[in-house]
């Protein structure tokens, strides 16, 4: 039996940005993430690639050319010169405006891009792209904390070699960007697990399922609080093993979100990471070209233990529970181990609840018609081609000190204790200039974190010494 290939992407550059004080989400967790993957030594089971950023003309085969320019014109210094713009395409209070914004979605869509190449050219089996997962970008506008939507366009690029694509999303808020974008169509199955009622972003109710030659293509598993390991797998390896005999995909996307888990500052669910990373070695089970990708999580030692572990399952390597010396490990103190212990938070999820929406979603797979059959006269050409020199690092060699000097983090990225609580930042507005779709307008209005809620930001010696106080809370 062969062995399974797998490509990871990794920029070191995703680190760098900095979404402003308070603000949830923290990109440096890409960079613990890497580190503790490097640490562990998986990088040796995995073809490691540096992401061509993609280019505006990439990023307007999803997005609006007008939205895409704009996003590659503003900054921080001349964003007063655009503030009808900033109100049109929503790029203000849960999407700020900071600087190298358009470079972070060039490397996070990117990296989508290409995983989807190495699938389709049979490169490789299994594809890692944790910055990627931004599942709320829509087409002309950025919408929780996500400004392209890297998940749309690698799904873009699959359907050139694949008939049928899945995409199925574990974050805790529902994947209502890739969902709009292929709400009327057969060819793409969207599979949702997400918290619903009064949470952001107020979509994915069990009634939308899909419209026109889309319908039962899209799949709403709507969840409340508490949700623990055995009642999330209870829902989803049936519902996944409906959907793959049902629906027959030839290439799945799973969106690995790890705002779901315990103790997520935003999130409300009560995953373990072993729970968690089950959704993950099921998919693997089917044995598709498989993109992985990443999407929210807001105590991010939580997020680097959890896409870590993840990409262990991916390459099949047990790592161990203690944690590998590397350069964040004050962050995962006071027990310095990588799995996490679920908290005693009630599960409103009653055993009653589950099945009867689990019954009603394998309802709807009956009703879909055969698997369409795609004719290709032709294929069109990739996004993009591999430079030559691509494989020229060796995977196998750790970054070189002089590199790792040029990753140093903003100062301010290091994160308040107060903030990584696990307090959930519950949504109380969302603008009526929103573009959103007819079927998204009687949803109630609600945004992605209570901004006048954060505490202010103080900086600290901690912060100072490359620290995070979040590790500090014991």
């Amino acid at each position: 039996m062969s062995r399974t290939k797998v490509c990871y992407f990794y920029d070191s550059e995703v680190g760098n940005h900095f979404y402003g004080q308070n603000h949830p989400m923290k990109p440096h967790r890409m960079r613990m993430t890497h580190n503790l993957v490097l640490n562990y030594g998986l990088y040796k089971k995995m073809q490691i690639f540096r992401p061509k950023k993609a280019t505006d003309t990439e990023l307007t085969n999803f997005h609006s050319d007008d939205y895409i320019n704009f996003l590659r014109l503003i900054t921080p210094d001349n964003m007063h010169d655009y503030s009808n713009q900033l109100v049109k395409y929503n790029v203000r209070y849960d999407c700020p405006v900071f600087d190298g914004l358009y470079n972070f979605c060039q490397i996070s869509s990117g990296g989508s891009i290409g995983s989807a190449i190495k699938l389709n050219r049979k490169d490789s089996d299994i594809a890692i792209n944790w910055a990627g997962g931004l599942h709320h970008a829509k087409k002309s506008e950025a919408s929780g904390f996500c400004y392209t939507n890297d998940i749309v366009l690698s799904i873009l690029e699959l359907l050139k070699h694949h008939k049928r694509v899945l995409y199925i999303d574990i974050d805790i808020h529902h994947g209502d960007g890739v969902e709009e974008a292929f709400y009327t169509t057969d060819r793409v199955m969207t599979v949702s697990f997400h918290k619903y009622g009064d949470y952001f972003p107020g979509t994915g109710d069990v009634k939308d399922v899909g419209a026109g030659k889309g319908k039962y293509h899209a799949l709403n598993f709507p969840l409340k609080d508490g949700i623990d390991d055995q009642s999330y797998q209870s829902i989803f390896k049936p519902i996944i093993q409906g959907v793959m005999d049902s629906y027959r995909p030839e290439a799945v996307v799973l969106q690995c979100g790890a705002d779901s888990l315990t103790g997520d500052r935003l999130g409300c669910f009560n995953l373990s990471l072993k729970g968690h990373a089950q959704c993950v070695e099921f998919m693997k089970s089917f044995k598709l070209p498989l993109l992985v990708l990443g999407g929210g999580g807001y105590t991010i030692k939580n997020v680097a233990r959890c896409w870590t572990y993840e990409t262990s399952i991916l390459v099949d390597s047990e790592i161990t529970d203690e944690l590998p010396y590397n350069d964040y490990l004050e962050y995962f103190g006071p027990d310095y181990r990588l799995h996490i212990t679920p908290n005693n938070m009630e599960n409103l999820n009653s055993k009653e609840y589950l099945e009867k929406l689990k019954i009603q979603l394998l309802e709807n797979l009956r009703h879909l018609n055969p698997a369409p059959s795609i004719q290709h006269t032709e294929i069109p050409p990739d996004a993009y081609s591999f430079s030559d020199d691509e494989d020229d690092e060796d995977p196998d060699v750790r970054i070189s000190e002089a590199d790792r000097d040029r990753r140093i983090q903003h100062q301010a990225e290091l994160s308040d204790s107060d903030e990584e609580d696990g307090r959930r930042y519950e949504m109380l507005h969302m603008d009526s200039t929103s573009t959103i779709s007819a079927r998204r307008r009687s949803q109630v209005p609600i945004t992605a974190y209570d901004k006048e809620s954060s505490t202010p930001y103080k900086p600290s010696q901690k912060e100072k010494s490359d620290v995070d106080e979040e590790s500090m809370e014991m």
